[in-house]
């Protein structure tokens, strides 16, 4: 249930990444770095409650993949599909409501598993401490704008 509700989290990032670079390269980076480095401990709740479930490296690895992999695959719809579209406000209004979406997931799925295996406030930690640490990479990683 982790692994498909972090591959639903994931296809809208993807929406977002892509569509963040439509805007300027460097908030494209920007994003693309932030999303990333919170991609590192979403790949370990995917892989990990796999290995332990099944002993198997293979599996865990393969469902880790298959969830970081709708990421690309909703880049690459965003790049068929909507970048004609995502010009001026709309671009604005299409990230709000993919933020939304990915907020709404992890609260609605990821927050009641933990609570119903006893880790709520570990979670809810997790979920503050991951929001900082996005807050503090797109502040260091959002480049000097010249007076």
């Amino acid at each position: 249930m982790t692994a498909l509700s972090i591959a639903i989290h994931n296809f809208p990032e993807g929406l977002a990444t892509f569509a963040s670079a439509l805007q300027t390269p460097s908030l494209g980076i920007s994003i693309s770095v932030a999303v990333a480095l919170h991609n590192i401990p979403e790949g370990i709740a995917v892989s990990v409650p796999i290995f332990y479930a099944t002993g198997s490296r293979k599996k865990a690895f393969v469902w880790s993949f298959l969830s970081g992999l709708t990421e690309l695959i909703g880049a690459f719809i965003g790049f068929a599909f909507l970048q004609t579209f995502l010009k001026g406000p709309l671009e604005g209004i299409f990230l709000a409501f993919v933020a939304g979406i990915m907020v709404f997931i992890s609260l609605d799925e990821l927050l009641p598993t933990a609570e119903k295996y006893g880790k709520h406030h570990l979670a809810i930690s997790g979920v503050i401490a991951g929001m900082a640490i996005m807050a503090i990479t797109l502040l260091v990683l959002q480049p000097i704008s010249s007076p």
